[in-house]
């Protein structure tokens, strides 16, 4: 019996290519996903044909958290930014306390099923100045897990793994088409629409780590034009 896993899988980028390790590494992953009040909501159908696409079992969790407001991913009243992100701002697209909740129900999740690892697509060097994608915060959970759990206690927690902690977004979109991940199914836009809008935080970061990893036409059609790619079909 393979090793069971749980994912959690946004439907972007970083999330897919973590299910993607996972899956190759040979583990029976179940793809775990949030309906937490996001503008976004598109990203839950395709973390549903994400998982579909790798085997894994999926389930999406109501937990409401964009009710208390704070970021522009869940109140519509405030702006998505799209001029860029600076590494010395946590930017209005920060959720307050989305990881640590996150994280606490995928461990709860794990532990139900006999889970060895959960697996993260936290990333500290794109991570957009979020608190909660920084190695010292994974290291200080995992501390926690393996004094809040019964399997922690008994000395077979599930371990935290965050395989593209260290990993530029370009190596990332590298590591993605080298497991197979379908990225133009995976989301990553901030915006509720149905098509990516090429100009917020997340889109330009993936937009340019496309181009830097030799994948121009993995870009957004906004993205593209706005770094002169206008040629690419």
């Amino acid at each position: 019996m393979p090793e069971r896993a749980v994912v959690l899988l946004s439907g972007g980028l970083d999330s897919s290519t973590v299910l993607g390790l996972a899956t190759r590494a040979g583990l029976a992953c179940t793809a775990l996903s949030f309906r937490y009040g996001q503008r976004h909501t598109i990203e839950l159908e395709r973390a549903s044909q994400i998982a579909a696409h790798f085997g894994a079992s999926h389930r999406v969790v109501d937990i409401n958290i964009g009710a208390f407001g704070g970021s522009a991913l869940t109140d519509e009243t405030m702006a998505v930014p799209t001029g860029g992100t600076s590494a010395e701002i946590i930017p209005p697209t920060y959720v307050p306390g989305r990881n640590t909740v996150f994280i606490a129900i995928g461990l709860s999740l794990a532990e139900a099923i006999g889970a060895s690892t959960l697996h993260l697509g936290i990333n500290a060097v794109d991570y957009s100045g979020y608190p909660d994608c920084r190695p010292e915060y994974l290291a200080a959970y995992q501390r926690l897990a393996d004094l809040a759990t019964k399997a922690g206690i008994e000395g077979h927690g599930a371990q935290l793994v965050a395989p593209l902690q260290h990993l530029t977004k370009a190596d990332i979109v590298r590591e993605a088409l080298a497991v197979d991940v379908p990225v133009n199914v995976t989301w990553s836009c901030y915006q509720g629409g149905q098509e990516p809008c090429g100009e917020c935080d997340s889109c330009r970061i993936r937009d340019e780590a496309a181009v830097a990893a030799g994948h121009p036409e993995l870009a957004t059609p906004m993205g593209r034009a706005r770094l002169g790619l206008t040629s690419l079909s």
